[in-house]
């Protein structure tokens, strides 16, 4: 053996001889007596603490922009009812969603706490795996904060809560202090909140739901969740029952039976009457989006300064109530009951949502009508089409680039070219235009035209554009050409936003309801309400420039002022939503009316705030024409500073026509909701000769072209001027 091998060899000797089994497995015995020792001296040293800041919570406090008080919340929303109150099988349903083994352990779960604190520790977030009395120590007792030295002594306090209480009075301290969503911390809240019943008169399936809903109380409310979270919590739901079987708890043929509960609609607390629910709602979801917990706001302790503008506030609301409200019978005409209102009005260079009307009263009407997202935006999504035209620098069938002096055939029922889905929309009224420029098509709202140049862009381009200026993603967008007429879900606050980025030439605008939330400790992180360029400055306002020819002489006239403007009307599918979109250079405002019946389904708007129907052009238009002329002082002189391709803008060609020569509300078709309808039998159309680029045509005596900016009240339309209809 060489030397070499003789040095390596007494190397390992000795590393065998310091590392021996008896060697490492004492070792591992003495540091296991070591963290006994300290464990015990741990729970020598942590005593049972008085109840925490949550068992005597305070209010929010949320005040205007200047910093006037607009409301205050926090009282809690919690009755304590003692476990004789609550029936059986609902206690066992907790336990089963919960903490199965909670009768038989000793208040904690070693491995579950283990797992979490390591998850925090390596940043993976809050984590499960505490027993119910684990949890109801931290409600209590302790706070919400997610840290190891948070979870130590929650499991040493669990151990001597477990020594000193019942299991019973542990069960029911953790049903009466935990949060379950919409205010309300225990069962009997919870109960009339999501089942409008006592806490003794819930069902098995109800407590299921309620026990289910502990583990996310803002994502699992049927009411308000998406697609997933209701998936998720009927997932739970079914669990939790599943457990109560396995438990011995629940009969199997009985739970054979249940159906899933679902719960009622939210109502506002008290206290939130009018405007205020709806304005704190909106800031605690701005918030909520931000990332502080929905259980953080209603613990209390902060002070919200949302963006709001008192005066623009009672402006817009003072609008609604001379252009609607006054006109409408609500307690004596079920047609006119079913009218809502929403608006949501925004500073285009800062992104402040400046004011924001959520419907009759939030104590009346919990759903606020400036975010739902259920209703269509109809023809208010065409410049959004025309927006995506130019900045995909779009070529129509025969290669003539895309604005708004291209000329398209502007016939009733003509069906699309290009397209793998067949699609030919109806005009207002049927009528056929003939050859029409992209600026006509604009201000008369003229469906085959948009139809088939959201077949030359492309649907998919469209969509993209229309998320880069602020809509939503999944709001069933449906990419064929009936997606040009609207079809997708979008709310008040989604228009705002996409139309307000035009206004702010393609620079993203993200509008913003909260100006700063601070807690005693902390402070919330706000939305950046300016982004990047989404589009080109030259398309943003291209497209401004197509809308002004809609207020002067289109379908928006009548909310013209003393003030320059863009904008545009819609009215969706059987009259069930009317809007206008609007905005001058310094604010811009979407305003929506909704049919909705008691039962909270959709319902035309025909016959109700005037007769025939409620569309865009009419009280949407004067209701934002009231507003802005107010919030602006009574006018303005500002101009909006564009950047266009004169190239594509069409002139008119000779004297400047009057208001009057412009039928004023072109009518939606009815088609709008029916997203690919073969199309109906229509005559032949011949395409009229196409030029290439710049186009000057006369002005007919019965179209306008581009006139100078009226001032003062609009001309009304001469007798049997077009009327927008459903789906435009």
């Amino acid at each position: 053996m060489s030397r070499t091998d003789t040095r390596r060899g007494k190397k390992g000797g000795r590393i065998r001889r310091l590392f021996t089994w008896k060697k490492l497995l004492g070792t591992f015995f003495v540091g296991c007596l070591l963290l006994m020792g300290a464990f015990y001296a741990i729970y020598l040293m942590v005593p049972v603490p008085s109840a925490n800041a949550q068992a005597t919570m305070q209010s929010n406090v949320y005040k205007y922009a200047d910093g006037k008080i607009l409301a205050r919340t926090g009282e809690i929303n919690r009755e304590i009812v003692g476990l004789e109150k609550i029936p059986r099988d609902v206690q066992n349903a907790f336990v089963a969603a919960e903490n199965k083994t909670f009768y038989k352990d000793n208040g904690v779960d070693i491995k579950g706490t283990a797992r979490g604190a390591l998850n925090t520790i390596t940043g993976k977030g809050k984590q499960g795996g505490s027993t119910i009395t684990q949890q109801y120590v931290k409600n209590y007792y302790l706070d919400q904060d997610q840290t190891v030295t948070r979870k130590l002594r929650e499991m040493v306090i669990a151990l001597k809560v477990d020594q000193r209480m019942d299991k019973s009075e542990i069960l029911a301290g953790y049903i009466n202090t935990s949060y379950y969503g919409r205010s309300a911390y225990g069962i009997q809240a919870a109960a009339q909140s999501y089942y409008g019943v006592d806490a003794a008169k819930l069902n098995v399936a109800q407590g299921a739901y309620l026990a289910s809903l502990l583990q996310a109380p803002n994502q699992y409310d049927w009411t308000a969740a998406s697609a997933t979270g209701r998936k998720l919590v009927e997932e739970r739901w079914n669990y939790t029952l599943d457990n109560m079987v396995e438990e011995g708890w629940l009969d199997p043929a009985k739970r054979a039976g249940f159906t899933f509960p679902v719960p009622q609609k939210p109502k506002a607390a008290p206290g939130m009457e009018g405007q205020r629910g709806y304005l704190v709602e909106a800031a605690n979801q701005e918030l909520m989006r931000q990332g502080v917990s929905e259980e953080d706001i209603k613990a209390g302790g902060w002070t919200i300064t949302l963006n709001i503008d008192e005066k623009k506030q009672k402006a817009l609301v003072a609008a609604v109530e001379r252009q609607l409200e006054a006109k409408l019978d609500r307690k004596g005409d079920k047609k006119d009951a079913t009218v809502q209102a929403g608006a949501t009005s925004v500073d285009p260079k800062t992104g402040k949502v400046l004011a924001m009307y959520g419907g009759i009263g939030a104590t009346e009407h919990w759903t606020s009508n400036a975010t739902r997202r259920d209703y269509q935006p109809a023809s208010t999504f065409k410049p959004i089409v025309l927006a995506s035209a130019l900045e995909n620098g779009a070529k129509t069938q025969d290669g003539r680039r895309i604005g708004l002096g291209t000329i398209y055939d502007g016939d009733s029922r003509r069906p699309v070219e290009g397209s793998d889905v067949a699609f030919a929309p109806e005009n207002e009224d049927d009528r056929s235009y003939g050859p029409v420029t992209v600026q006509k098509a604009t201000n008369s709202s003229i469906n085959s035209v948009y139809a088939q140049m959201i077949v030359d862009v492309g649907p998919g381009n469209v969509k993209k554009t229309a998320l880069d200026l602020g809509l939503k993603d999944g709001q069933d967008f449906g990419e064929s050409p009936a997606m040009s007429l609207g079809t997708m879900g979008a709310s008040t606050w989604d228009m705002a936003a996409a139309y307000a980025t035009l206004d702010n030439h393609g620079v993203k605008v993200t509008p913003t309801i909260v100006k700063s939330a601070e807690h005693k400790d902390r402070k919330a992180d706000p939305v950046k309400p300016i982004g990047a360029q989404v589009i080109s400055r030259e398309a943003a306002d291209t497209v401004t420039k197509a809308m002004t020819g809609v207020v002067r002489s289109g379908s928006g006239f009548r909310a013209a002022g003393d003030y320059h403007a863009a904008g545009k009307t819609g009215t969706s599918e059987n009259n069930r939503s009317a809007w206008f979109v609007g905005y001058t250079p310094e604010l811009v405002t979407a305003v929506a009316l909704f049919g909705e019946d008691t039962k909270g389904n959709q319902v035309t708007l025909t016959d109700t705030i005037n007769a025939g129907r409620a569309n865009g052009g009419k009280t949407p238009a004067q209701i934002w024409g009231d507003y802005t002329t107010s919030a602006l002082g009574g006018g303005s002189d500002a101009r909006f500073d564009l950047e266009t391709d004169d190239s594509a803008v069409v002139e008119p060609d000779g004297p400047t026509p009057t208001r009057t020569t412009e039928s004023p509300d072109p009518t939606p078709s009815a088609t709008t909701g029916s997203p690919d309808p073969t199309p109906p039998p229509t005559p032949t159309t011949t395409t009229p000769p196409q030029p290439t680029h710049t186009i000057t045509i006369p002005a007919p005596p019965t179209e306008t072209t581009e006139p100078t900016q009226p001032t003062g009240p609009p001309i009304e339309p001469p007798v049997g001027g077009n009327d927008e209809r459903p789906g435009h």
